[in-house]
């Protein structure tokens, strides 16, 4: 399964704020230090907030940052909310696709058993799981930045 790139980048933005958690930080300041769009992340940054994963200041002085503890956010929830319902194939579709096998094939229920432990797996992880080296994560964003 591949995530999309709005996915990657909400990833992306947890880890960096993670890192020092309690520390309020610009888009730009992550976009900089994952060498990505600005633009794209203000978009995912307020679908974040909206969610209740970060606390967003505007103005002069303003920033982002995480709204809860990383021991707190499911990996398993953040990835099912920028995803959206998974589509393994044709015949996930909510209308059932065109496939002219659908009634016959037993593709659907080995691919929705194959989602269903992909997304076992991300239940089992916190962002605290993904940020446990953070003095090197913050070593190779900072090197990235500079």
């Amino acid at each position: 399964m591949k995530l999309t790139s709005f996915t990657d980048y909400s990833l992306r933005i947890l880890m960096y704020l993670a890192v020092d958690a309690a520390r309020r930080v610009t888009v730009a300041d992550i976009a900089a230090a994952y060498g990505i769009s600005e633009n794209h992340l203000v978009k995912i940054a307020h679908f974040m907030g909206k969610q209740g994963w970060l606390e967003t200041v505007r103005g002069k002085g303003g920033g982002i940052r995480l709204a809860m503890a990383p021991a707190e956010l499911n990996i398993g929830r953040v990835v099912r909310a920028t995803e959206g319902v998974a589509i393994a194939a044709e015949c996930f579709a909510p209308d059932g696709g065109h496939c002219l096998i659908v009634d016959c094939c037993d593709l659907k229920a080995v691919l929705g058993e194959a989602v269903s432990a992909f997304y076992a797996v991300l239940d089992r992880h916190t962002l605290a799981d993904l940020v446990r080296d953070r003095r090197g994560l913050a070593d190779a964003l900072m090197r990235r930045a500079a």
